[in-house]
């Protein structure tokens, strides 16, 4: 043992004499060396743990080579600080001074970058891809998240915080021991050295000689997004996704130049929208609906968005078979086949389902300023239509925002885990059950009150760490707190919420949407994993005859077809297809995934990319493949595609996703 930690310090000592040359830089050549070390090791440990995929790419060697220049981009923004202040403060007379402020710049830099790598592989089980900008939003909400790692990941949020300290240590130790034998230089050979740095250094960052420096996007160099992901590193992705976080209003604009003239034409021109009037030029969306079922009385609206319910977990749709309960439901109402999410967020999902808008690269409008107030969603419509408007979480809802962009647009109260008496709380708050015994309360009282009413239900036992009652469910797995046995169980609650509304008087004047907000993961060796964007979807209720919907459809179109089952004709400016007047023609998918946005039209799939050219591919709705194609797109798929992400960033930028303000505008 004494001889190994003899060995170590000689290795250290040698180190250390090796970069003592540098004199006032030697804490950014460590800085360099050791980051690279840190960077390179890690990505050989992640590219050993996902071997099959990415040898599967035929480029292994590649994603290790270009990574260590993605490497380089990232240590050369820290580098830049130190070397910039360097003319200023690396003399003699300001020695320890340096020595303190590189140290401890060096230290954080290094402590960053191992952070980010320690924390990668649990956030690729997850999302199936490095951290990027989930890892930043998820901040927000520390309580949330701490409580999830803590019940969920203990061992490894343990272990990695351990490392992070006990490599962190080892890293000061480092530098602190370099720069101490290290000499300042005379200011006329630091003058000298200084300006051939600096334009080493601005190259290492630009890494390359082309018009615009090196970006994320220039090593997608596979069909699979994941292993793209690993050629770069995870404090850029994250510090990339930061950096496009503020300028996410005009976010739609990295997929290439489109004339801003054409936008809304293109839009307009499908096949559900052409008999519709679009007349306000400052509303361009805007357009009136006449609903397809004709009513003395409309009707009501539930909408039980589930948390994370992919086709994944339903086995009619080829997934696992863990919801019997939704399976029968399927046989009493519209039953959508090929339903997919617009992403793979629940915030995601509510504008989608909730507002009709379309996704953008952007964070969802839902955490948006400029969408917090004078924003179309449903809520909004109906309230001027003399509905009462609600909307009942299990958690607290301000996560994500909710509590503010509700209230915001149209939803008159909002009910959560504070106005609930729960038997069980889990890290999300009520199970399910709870939120749906308190959902049956206020659904009759709002029936009492005699006026229609829209609820929207949001559950949240299908998340991890995946904890809900004992005794509830026979359990598919034989680990309790697994996501098949949380789908399972948040099944069986909404079949007995559904059995017990059924014997409600409200039933059969109410309209029930049960629709998923995101698949649990989303994750597969495609640019694009399509497969795990396919959602469950049923309307039930009132009069609605069993039906199967077979063509493609994405949650936008729900918003426009809900309204017209409930019998309301209506001014709104969703863009979605209304299948209440047309569910066999050919439709279509919005889907964003990371920086990736795809227009999935029957199998044809357009994948536009930022800083690169579009991509054609066959989607196998079978298999759950995308084959990309080698001929590229065709330009009225391409128009289609970028037509349909830049406008919902106009629209939200120009703040023109309203009703009219007054009568005549």
């Amino acid at each position: 043992m004494q001889d190994e930690k003899i060995n170590l310090k000689t290795i250290v000592a040698q180190f250390v004499r090796l970069t003592q040359w540098a004199g006032p830089f030697t804490s950014i050549i460590v800085t360099l060396l050791a980051g690279l070390a840190i960077l390179s090791i890690s990505r050989l440990a992640l590219v050993t743990w996902q071997w099959d995929r990415v040898h599967a790419t035929g480029i292994p060697v590649t994603v290790l080579l270009q990574g260590v220049r993605a490497d380089l981009i990232l240590i050369g923004y820290f580098l830049a600080i130190p070397l910039l202040l360097a003319p200023v403060f690396a003399y003699r007379t300001f020695a320890r001074f340096w020595k303190i402020v590189s140290v401890s710049w060096g230290t954080i830099a290094l402590v960053f970058i191992l952070f980010m790598e320690l924390s990668s592989p649990q956030f690729i089980m997850q999302y199936d891809v490095r951290p990027n900008r989930l890892f930043v939003e998820y901040l927000a909400y520390p309580q949330e998240v701490f409580s999830t790692l803590w019940n969920g990941f203990r061992t490894a949020l343990i272990a990695g915080v351990s490392l992070t300290i006990g490599l962190g240590l080892a890293i000061f130790y480092l530098l602190k021991h370099a720069t101490d034998g290290a000499q300042m230089w005379p200011a006329r050979k630091l003058l000298l050295v200084w300006p051939i740095l600096c334009v080493v250094v601005f190259m290492q960052i630009r890494s390359t000689t082309g018009h615009r420096p090196a970006n994320p996007a220039l090593f997608a160099l596979t069909g699979d997004s994941m292993v793209n992901s690993l050629i770069i590193n995870s404090g850029w992705s994250v510090l990339d996704a930061v950096n496009s976080m503020r300028r996410e209003a005009v976010s739609s604009e990295i997929y290439g130049a489109f004339p801003a003239e054409q936008v809304f034409p293109e839009v307009k021109a499908a096949d559900w929208l052409r008999h519709y009037s679009f007349t306000n030029p400052k509303l361009p969306t805007l357009h009136f609906q006449q609903a397809a079922v004709k009513r003395d009385r409309p009707l009501n609206l539930v909408i039980v968005l589930e948390e994370s319910l992919g086709a994944t977990f339903v086995e009619s749709l080829g997934g696992l078979p863990v919801t019997p309960e939704l399976e029968k439901l399927k046989k009493e109402g519209w039953w959508f086949e090929q339903l997919y999410a617009t992403g793979t967020r629940s915030i995601r999902g509510i504008e989608a389902v909730v507002a009709g808008f379309p996704p953008t690269p952007a964070r969802s409008v839902v955490k948006l300023s400029l969408a917090q107030k004078d924003f179309y969603t449903l809520a909004e419509g109906l309230g001027q239509q003399g509905y009462h408007t609600e909307f009942v979480y299990g958690g607290e809802a301000h996560f994500d925002n909710m509590r503010s962009f509700f209230t915001g647009n149209g939803f008159k109260r909002v009910v959560d885990i504070r106005e609930m008496r729960p038997a069980f709380i889990g890290s999300w708050g009520a199970s399910d059950e709870d939120l749906f015994d308190k959902s049956l309360e206020r659904l009759a009282d709002l029936h009492a009150q005699g006026k229609p009413f829209f609820s929207l239900i949001f559950t949240t036992s299908n998340h991890e760490p995946f904890e809900f009652p004992d005794g509830k469910i026979a359990l598919h797995d034989p680990a309790k707190q697994t996501v098949n046995n949380a789908v399972k169980y948040a099944d069986y609650a909404l079949g007995k919420f559904m059995a017990e509304a059924k014997k409600q008087a409200y039933w059969k004047d109410t309209v029930f949407l049960i629709v998923a907000d995101h698949d649990n993961r989303v994750y597969g060796n495609s640019l694009v994993p399509i497969k795990k964007f396919h959602i469950p979807g049923l309307i039930l209720g009132a009069d609605i005859k069993p039906q199967r919907i077979s063509t493609i459809a994405s949650q936008i179109d729900l918003g426009p077809t809900l309204l017209s089952l409930m019998g309301v004709s209506s001014t709104h400016p969703m863009i979605g297809r209304d299948f209440a007047k047309d569910n066999t023609t050919p439709g279509r998918a919005l889907i964003q995934f990371n920086n990736y946005f795809a227009w999935l039209e029957g199998p044809s799939t357009t994948i536009l990319r930022p800083g690169q050219p579009p991509l054609l591919g066959r989607y196998d709705a079978l298999t759950g493949e995308l084959h990309i194609d080698t001929k590229t797109a065709e330009k009225a798929q391409i128009d289609k595609a970028m037509a349909h992400v830049i406008m919902p960033s106009l629209l939200y930028r120009e703040q023109r996703y309203r009703l009219p303000k007054q009568p005549y505008e």
